[in-house]
């Protein structure tokens, strides 16, 4: 239920979300204490979750406050962000006084008179799994158009994942952030940013393998154009808050799929079709294509007894991702390389690479999992990103 007050006006939405769940917009005079009082006379004996319209909250919390069975509040981590979400039980209903201006006041006198109890950060698991760190939950009052932008920028930041590559973390940011802004405002759905990055990363393939130096670097504009994409998808679905399960499936499965096809391509454009699968290149191919799937194979043994990624282990494995085998790494080595007249060295490098990579991962997952046997000590993610800075 929408109470918009006696003046307020029915914002625009999603139609979609009428068919997610009923929404009851109510428009009712009186003041904020006095509509609730009626609100809550009416829920009855069920527990209800009130939230503040011009707040935005992590949705995180909503599932955690919503398993609760007590009465319980959230504040805002900062202290002069006048934000709050409450969950009141059935059974506390009939205790409430009501006596505030809005619900972060309300709130702030629940836990004054012991009504509900506050609930504290560290309750809170934080840990996000598909982005490798710990993020704090958060409430942000939103009422004017600059502190939009300050929302805005958190939430593209801390959108990033714990342990990522160095061009992702250094080298996109900028361009993803100019990038996110206008297709926002069009409105144009993250999914559609993923399949044209889909497009560019399959089309560069057959245009590497022709072999022409205005193929190579017509395929590095392609690779390049896909790896800003690829960043630009998944913030601007945290900004506007359209994260879909479709999305993280065609996103994810490109990043697996495409690098090996990538490795087959300059090799073919490098001559193996001439130079044959027995030369030192057709050697060097299978190689890199045959660890890559090792490595990604070994990947998958991890998650398997902690339920998260590899590289969230311990800062060291953290670090580690920054310099690794991964397309973001690989595609600059080679363009280098080729543009300095040492393409095939560099794409002899790229395999080595790959190669150790596999090792490492191989070595140390033994080491986690047989030697030191950590699955068995119920340890916690470590938090491989930096602290995250909150927006002033």
């Amino acid at each position: 239920m929408v109470d918009l007050g006696a003046e307020g006006q029915k914002p625009k939405i999603d139609p979609s979300l009428d068919g997610a769940f009923p929404i009851e917009w109510r428009q009712t005079p009186g003041d904020f204490a006095s509509r609730l009082g009626r609100f809550l006379a009416e829920a009855g004996m069920q527990p209800v979750l009130l939230l503040d319209g011009a707040t935005l909250p992590d949705a995180r919390l909503h599932a955690s406050m919503m398993a609760f069975i007590d009465s319980v509040a959230v504040l805002a981590p900062k202290e002069d962000e006048r934000a709050a979400m409450i969950r009141l039980a059935a059974d506390s209903l009939k205790d409430i006084h009501i006596e505030a201006a809005d619900l972060p006041a309300l709130a702030v006198k629940l836990l004054a008179a012991g009504t509900v109890r506050a609930y504290r950060q560290d309750e809170f698991s934080g840990f996000i799994r598909k982005l490798r760190r710990t993020i704090p939950y958060y409430l942000f009052r939103v009422e004017s158009a600059d502190k939009a932008a300050k929302v805005e920028k958190f939430m593209f930041w801390s959108n990033y994942k714990g342990s990522t590559d160095f061009f992702t973390r250094y080298v996109y940011p900028p361009l993803v952030w100019i990038s996110v802004g206008p297709l926002a405002r069009a409105r144009v759905h993250p999914n559609t940013v993923t399949i044209f990055s889909i497009i560019l990363a399959l089309g560069a393939i057959p245009v590497w393998a022709i072999g022409e130096t205005w193929s190579f670097w017509t395929g590095f504009v392609m690779a390049y154009g896909m790896s800003v994409l690829d960043s630009v998808d998944g913030k601007l679905a945290r900004l506007t808050f359209t994260d879909s399960r479709l999305g993280n499936v065609l996103d994810h499965g490109l990043d697996m799929v495409h690098p090996p096809f990538w490795y087959l391509s300059w090799a073919y454009g490098l001559g193996l079709a001439s130079a044959g699968w027995g030369s030192t290149l057709g050697i060097a191919t299978t190689l890199v294509m045959v660890f890559y799937v090792i490595d990604r194979l070994i990947l998958k043994v991890y998650p398997t007894f902690f339920r998260r990624a590899f590289h969230t282990h311990s800062k060291l494995d953290g670090r580690m991702r920054t310099f690794i085998a991964r397309r973001n790494i690989t595609l600059p080595m080679f363009i280098v390389g080729y543009a300095l007249g040492f393409a095939i060295e560099a794409f002899y490098l790229i395999v080595a690479w790959q190669i150790l990579t596999a090792l490492y991962h191989g070595v140390r997952t033994f080491w986690i999992i047989v030697i030191d046997r950590a699955h068995l000590k119920d340890r916690r993610p470590t938090d491989v990103a930096a602290a995250l800075k909150h927006v002033d």
